[in-house]
């Protein structure tokens, strides 16, 4: 594969690896922040369990989609992002023969 293409490749699996940090990051402050927001108002007991189980849960099979994710891209990335800059390319060349 060519070095141009192999650049194009890393540059975008570098920025959805990125983004899906990003989006774990922001769904570990956001699930955070409500926990502490409503833990006054639930008080303590079963709901208080729940909520903290039920937020856990959220974010650990979360968190594990999105790191499995990451490896599978990381895996596979040759051929995903190759079809994708392909298909770019493609409609590039298609708007340009207008």
């Amino acid at each position: 594969m060519p070095e141009e293409m192999q650049a194009r490749i890393a540059a975008m699996f570098r920025g959805d690896k990125i983004f899906a940090l990003g989006f774990v990051a922001v769904l570990w402050v956001v699930v955070l922040f409500v926990y502490f927001s409503v833990r006054d108002t639930i008080g303590g007991g079963a709901i208080a369990n729940v909520l903290v189980v039920a937020g856990a849960l959220v974010l650990l099979f979360n968190t594990a989609a999105i790191f499995a994710m990451i490896r599978q891209y990381a895996a596979e990335r040759d051929f995903i992002y190759g079809l994708d800059i392909r298909h770019l390319d493609e409609m590039k060349r298609a708007k340009r023969n207008r």
